[in-house]
């Protein structure tokens, strides 16, 4: 079935009194696959909003974000500092599936501008954690002889460089399938790259991987090891 029939009989069966309610993610895209679900951002009055909740709905599973109009705000105001917000791309490139009094349209128009506007820009201080947790596996890597701890030190290397690469370009942020995505359209190459040499270090060469990540590095400074210092809360 229209997977936007089937998520607003969803809303309609589940919450008879929402204001409006946005279906969102990869199964509106060609990217839907046979295991997509439906992504469903619910905009209620008051309690039980907010809260997330999984379920089965007929041979679709579903993922329900519901929120006040407050705590939408206050989601996505927490998730942009984080520069990766699923809850503001669902309502911005979402299917508004109904609206009763304007918020839903409201609501659509502002995640649009946001998501336009970019996230924050990363500070200093988190480009040098990366440049130094990415320090650290990198010399993981160098000094391992064990094939499990190299599959795990490598597969963290992509992902953290990848993370890397979108905070240097200003980019937002994903977990999953979302890095690979934000990464496509931000850094055109570095997906191919990261999966042969991800293949490769498996394998026990490490050399490709080891200079694609050096790469990313060289754009924030370099690795970082020798100065590195945080101060915790007393």
């Amino acid at each position: 079935m229209d997977p936007v029939v089937v998520a607003r009989a969803v809303v309609e069966k589940r919450y008879p009194v929402a204001r409006a309610a946005f279906l969102g993610g990869s199964v509106l895209t060609e990217r839907r696959t046979a295991l997509s679900d439906l992504d469903i951002v619910v905009l209620l009055h008051g309690p039980p909003a907010p809260y997330r909740e999984s379920l089965q709905y007929g041979d679709w599973p579903v993922e329900l974000f519901v929120h006040t109009e407050e705590s939408w705000h206050a989601f996505v105001d927490r998730e942009i500092r984080k520069r990766r917000s699923p809850l503001l791309w669902m309502c911005a490139d979402g299917e508004l599936l109904f609206d009763v009094d304007g918020l839903g349209v409201s609501l659509a128009a502002e995640a649009r501008k946001l998501a336009l506007a970019g996230p924050p820009a990363a500070t200093v201080e988190e480009i040098e954690d990366f440049r130094y947790s990415i320090t650290d596996l990198l010399d993981d890597l160098a000094g391992c002889t064990d094939e499990g701890e190299r599959l795990f030190i490598a597969s963290e290397l992509a992902r953290r460089a990848g993370e890397l690469a979108l905070a240097l370009g200003g980019a937002w942020g994903g977990g999953g399938k979302w890095l690979a995505r934000r990464l496509a359209d931000a850094a055109p190459g570095l997906n191919v790259r990261l999966h042969h040499a991800v293949r490769g270090a498996l394998n026990g060469q490490t050399e490709a991987l080891v200079g694609v990540v050096d790469d990313v590095l060289a754009r924030a400074g370099g690795r970082l090891w020798v100065g590195y210092r945080r101060s915790g809360t007393p």
